[in-house]
């Protein structure tokens, strides 16, 4: 490892050329006129550095890996590199060269090194300093790109002292996105199958895969075989641990053997890898890798090129090779471990600072998560370790005095088939060869949630099948659109309730109105006012007429006090009452006249009704002695009984007859519930003729 961690770092520009396409055109830290990517056959820098679909966006980043050739002084190595693209419009340059005929102009500033995991640290530079030097709108002032590129090697020497820096996506989104099957990419990297990342963000589909190897402990560290399928310097340099110190967390784990090499001879790890490498990917010599790309042709190849697709934009993960499907089979115990980690990834999860718990504690924070992969990762070697043991030994030689709890074979708890699929690849062969036959001594060979499946483990299940199936999102989206719709309706119901309400009390004041309008057009303007047209009226006006009810009429000087200014408007046609409603002022010359006309009609009404009330008696009065003289004159009783029953009978309806044809006088003053014969209509009791 001493060869990369000794390369210094360099910077380079990398342009795209209207005609030519990406190219590299200039270099920092380098030797004057020395082009390392002449020397080293990088002819797909360009199109590492300039991603597909970089030119969407307004900053994007890329990683990649490059193989760095053997010198006499050292032998061949992997290199790493990390690019900022932006872009900017032609006209606001300062400066514009001739060959620059687009609109905008892109540019990719890289930075080349030694090893990954100071990338995180190095991100953040790497975005300022292009930000800066875009801000200038003069390419050709490249003093800020020397100055950065002299102070690389002193920052990356700083941050290779920080043991626990770790490169890629925050392990909580990680878990939090991909949930159970986070646990399935684990151990699917483990068997070296062809991975295929996808993705149209080039920087989170390369975070994601360093995300993914990180959770194999220092392997981020030992990337030396990574970039070539031809390399193995790993494994033929590294030795058999012999010693071992348990209180030093570095030591277990070298003697566990760890970190699990799967990037050696045949193997390939390409964050981003452009179209130009796809012959790479199809040499027969390449046997598994970890790639990444934006380019969606890949998608239509997928056969071809990869045994798992993982689909970044769409969070799906596609098995295409049946026997790797079954190997990946989580076992009940596997399901039960990733399901607590998730859950306890979702009871802390907090959307504003999602790399961090909501707590702040260390329960669900990314040291946690690290810790629980390691766990599980040493059992399973162990585990592996013990079954190998029980295959190899008989069983009457067998020395399991040291497990009693342990029965059977404890690495069925992490699924038989995929036990069976990585004994067959190239990183359990070189694992078992550095490894002690009897790690189980070390570490307990059992599956941190050993057990078969429970009702515990279908309940989890179920809550969490319920919990991907977003009926919470979905039922909140309903709701709140049904809240919508009945907040709505009720403002409909609401104001069309109100519009009938005010219909309805418009009708009724409309109806009031027209009613008192009535009654003002049918009575006085008080209680005392008598219409003078009425009979009545005539009938009382003339004190001489017999059997008339004096009193009863107002007298004129009455009606003149009813059109005094103050009650009586002098316009034509106005009313009023004694409760404010208007009447038509009366003609007092025409009242007087009519009076006297009504007099006199009733004065001869009242004498000729007195005449023929008169001849009535005297009827009366004949039919009593013609009775008489007929008893007298001997008549039976039985026949002058009927005479006079008949007789009787006729005076009854002659009274009848005189009471209808009576002139009936109702006052005023009555009760409503009294009983009216006539009432006129202006409200006044009157004679009828």
């Amino acid at each position: 490892m001493s060869s990369i961690t000794n390369f210094a770092p360099v910077v380079c520009i990398v342009g795209f050329h209207h005609a030519r396409g990406p190219e590299i055109e200039s270099w920092f830290g380098v030797e004057e006129g020395q082009d390392l990517a002449v020397e080293n056959d990088w002819n797909f820098l360009p199109f590492m550095a300039l991603s597909d679909g970089a030119h969407t966006t307004t900053e994007d980043f890329s990683y990649f890996t490059l193989r760095k050739q053997d010198t006499p002084q050292t032998p061949a190595t992997s290199l790493f590199g990390i690019s900022c693209t932006r872009q900017l419009d032609a006209r606001e340059l300062l400066n514009r060269p001739e060959d620059v005929t687009r609109s905008t102009v892109q540019k990719s500033l890289v930075v080349i090194a030694g090893s990954p995991h100071s990338f995180g640290h190095l991100r953040e530079k790497l975005s300022v300093v292009t930000r800066a030097w875009f801000a200038q709108r003069d390419f050709t002032d490249v003093e800020i790109l020397k100055e950065f590129q002299e102070s690389l090697a002193t920052s990356l020497q700083d941050a290779e002292e920080d043991k626990d820096q770790y490169l890629g996506i925050s392990l909580r989104e990680f878990i939090h996105e991909f949930k159970h099957q986070t646990l399935v990419l684990f151990k699917c990297c483990l068997l070296q199958p062809k991975m295929l990342f996808f993705g149209s963000r080039c920087e989170r589909l390369c975070m994601m895969q360093f995300g993914l190897i990180s959770l194999i402990p220092g392997l981020i560290r030992k990337l030396e075989d990574c970039a070539d399928p031809e390399m193995d310097t790993y494994e033929r340099s590294i030795t058999k641990p012999t010693s071992l110190k348990t209180s030093e967390r570095s030591s277990l784990l070298a003697y566990m053997g760890l970190p699990l090499q799967i990037f050696g001879k045949g193997s390939l790890f390409g964050p981003y890898t452009p179209l130009q490498q796809l012959d790479t990917l199809a040499d027969y010599g390449t046997k598994s890798y970890i790639v990444g790309s934006t380019n969606s042709l890949l998608l239509q190849q997928k056969d071809r090129y990869s045994d798992i697709l993982i689909n970044l934009d769409e969070s799906t993960i596609t098995i295409t090779s049946s026997s790797l499907r079954s190997a990946l089979t989580l076992s009940a115990a596997d399901r039960r471990w990733i399901d607590f980690l998730t859950q306890t990834i979702y009871q802390t999860w907090d959307d504003e600072h999602p790399s961090r718990p909501r707590s702040h504690g260390y329960l669900g924070s990314e040291e946690f998560i690290r810790l629980q992969f390691e766990e599980y990762l040493l059992a399973l070697l162990a585990a592996t370790k013990y079954h190998k043991y029980l295959f190899a030994t008989p069983y009457h030689l067998r020395e399991l005095s040291a497990f009693p709890d342990i029965e059977g074979d404890p690495s069925l708890d992490f699924n038989e088939s995929w036990i069976d699929a990585w004994k067959a690849s190239g990183s359990f062969r070189l694992w078992d060869k550095l490894t002690d036959d009897h790690l189980f001594d070390i570490v307990e060979p059992r599956h941190p949630t050993a057990g078969g499946l429970s009702i515990d483990d279908i309940n989890r299940r179920l809550t969490q099948q319920i919990q991907d199936l977003h009926l919470d999102d979905r039922l909140a989206t309903s709701r709140e659109a049904l809240n919508k719709h009945l907040a709505s309706g009720q403002k409909k119901m609401s104001s069309a309730f109100n519009s009938l309400w005010a219909d309805i009390e418009t009708l009724r004041e409309a109806q009031r109105t027209r009613q008192q309008d009535a009654r003002a057009a049918r009575r006085p303007p008080s209680a005392s006012f008598v219409n003078p047209l009425s009979p009545l009226a005539a009938s009382l006006a003339s004190p001489s007429t017999p059997g008339s009810d004096a009193g009863l009429l107002p007298s004129p000087s009455r009606f003149a006090s009813l059109q005094s200014p103050e009650s009586t408007p002098s316009t034509p046609g106005a009313r009023f009452d004694a409760a404010g409603l208007r009447a038509r002022a009366p003609d007092l010359s025409q009242a007087q006249a009519a009076v006297g006309a009504a007099g006199q009609k009733a004065g001869a009404y009242i004498s000729s009704w007195g005449v023929w009330a008169k001849e009535q008696r005297k009827g009366w009065g004949r039919s009593r002695e013609n009775l008489s003289s007929r008893a007298d004159e001997g008549e039976r009783p039985e026949k002058i009984a009927s005479v006079d029953t008949e007789s009787e009978a006729v005076r009854r309806q002659a009274e009848k007859e005189t009471i209808k044809q009576r002139p009936k006088v109702v006052s005023p003053r009555k009760s409503k519930r009294g009983s009216r014969e006539s009432v006129g209509g202006d409200g006044i009791g009157r004679l009828d003729a």
